[in-house]
């Protein structure tokens, strides 16, 4: 796979990691899609440049999540085509006022509004989740594992923001939970290109598989023979 990475790690490291770490997760029987944090906090409200999209929203990622949300897009109509679970995550703006933001703070502004809207394009569909987090990851004081025992889940498949925060601490507490992981690398963001490169690099390295959009479609495509 002509991973995203090649460009921006140096090929001696690439190289070295190679001969250390490798992932060879299984997709199961029955996968979950999670979708974090594709909220307007993120995306923006509109395509555009990030130095024009954090002007509006601090906290958006410009140009690279509405490259990342037709892939959303097609993952969602997959998962849905199989009927399998589909799980979003949003920040939980009430919980943070007692237990402090998922991150650093930023610029005080009010981003409660765009915490809670999601781009009509992968909006949730009746009967999907969205669970509500007070922290970057999608486990952390929430009934997430409950739920993936309750279905009989077998392999998370995530997607969405940002890939540097909440997207490594979710596929990094799933691993802690022994839980077989996959990250599609065209449908992550992040406002940092570096950042998503280096991180997903990680993210492979130790704790997910990082898969393109087709070799999951092949994967899942697999499934039904």
């Amino acid at each position: 796979m002509d991973y995203s990475w090649k460009d921006v790690m140096p090929k001696s490291e690439r190289l070295l990691y190679s001969k250390t770490f490798s992932q060879t997760n299984d997709l199961g029987i029955k996968p979950a899609l999670l979708v974090i944090d594709c909220t307007y906090a993120f995306t923006g409200t509109r395509k555009t440049t990030i130095e024009k999209a954090i002007e509006e929203v601090p906290t958006a990622c410009g140009e690279m999540a509405w490259e990342a949300i037709p892939y959303i897009q097609q993952l969602l109509f997959v998962i849905r085509e199989k009927q399998l679970p589909i799980i979003y995550t949003k920040n939980d703006v009430e919980s943070q006022l007692m237990v402090g933001k998922a991150t650093k703070s930023i610029r005080q502004v009010d981003l409660d509004p765009y915490y809670q809207l999601i781009p009509d394009e992968i909006r949730p569909s009746d009967g999907e989740w969205v669970l509500q987090k007070p922290k970057a990851s999608a486990f952390f004081s929430t009934s997430l594992v409950s739920y993936l025992y309750q279905k009989q889940i077998d392999s998370l498949i995530i997607c969405g923001a940002t890939t540097s925060g909440c997207v490594r601490a979710t596929a990094t507490d799933a691993c802690s939970y022994g839980i077989s992981t996959f990250v599609v690398e065209e449908a992550c963001f992040d406002r940092s290109y570096f950042a998503h490169c280096a991180n997903l690099f990680d993210i492979n390295a130790k704790y997910a598989s990082v898969i393109s959009f087709n070799t999951l479609n092949e994967q899942l495509l697999q499934m039904d023979q």
